[in-house]
């Protein structure tokens, strides 16, 4: 199985690639994991509602042109509204993924959300908290999750939840 984060943006700053790089180096033997970062629209400096569409459109088409459809990959869309999972529900998630043999595509969109395109082909939509977070803190908290997920499904003692 191969995990997938389709991200919008980049240019991340450094306490964001070290969280990031430090999950992403322990994650790598239990679950191939890769980075693909996408532009972000550019943006106006007053955007109207409109614009902010147009962007989540424009970023929308990006991450529909990055996801796998070719093959088994289930897309996973972060997204406020989603449903949100303990992490022995993400494990649970993560090991019917394997079982199937499917492929994994996390969607990080961008800072206006994602479109309703994407959010229309999604497999599962995941709330990662009812809280406002900051898209580069978003990736770091996923990696971790994925990793600590991965530790339970492969009894390692990382995770000593209950």
């Amino acid at each position: 199985m191969k995990a997938r984060l389709l991200t919008v943006g980049n240019k991340m700053p450094n306490w964001v690639q070290t969280g990031f790089d430090e999950y992403y180096k322990r994650i790598q033997p239990m679950l191939s994991t890769e980075l693909v970062e996408l532009a972000a629209a550019k943006r106006a400096k007053n955007p109207s509602d409109a614009n902010l569409a147009q962007y989540r459109q424009q970023e929308g088409q990006a991450l529909l042109a990055a996801h796998n459809t070719a093959g088994r990959e289930r897309l996973w869309v972060l997204d406020v509204k989603g449903k949100m999972l303990s992490t022995e529900g993400l494990a649970d998630k993560l090991a019917d993924a394997m079982q199937q043999g499917d492929d994994i595509a996390l969607v990080i969109g961008g800072a206006d959300g994602v479109s309703q395109e994407v959010l229309a082909q999604a497999d599962m939509k995941w709330s990662l908290s009812a809280l406002t977070l900051p898209h580069p803190l978003v990736r770091v908290i996923l990696m971790e999750q994925l990793y600590r997920a991965m530790s339970i499904n492969h009894n390692h003692p990382y995770h000593r939840g209950n």
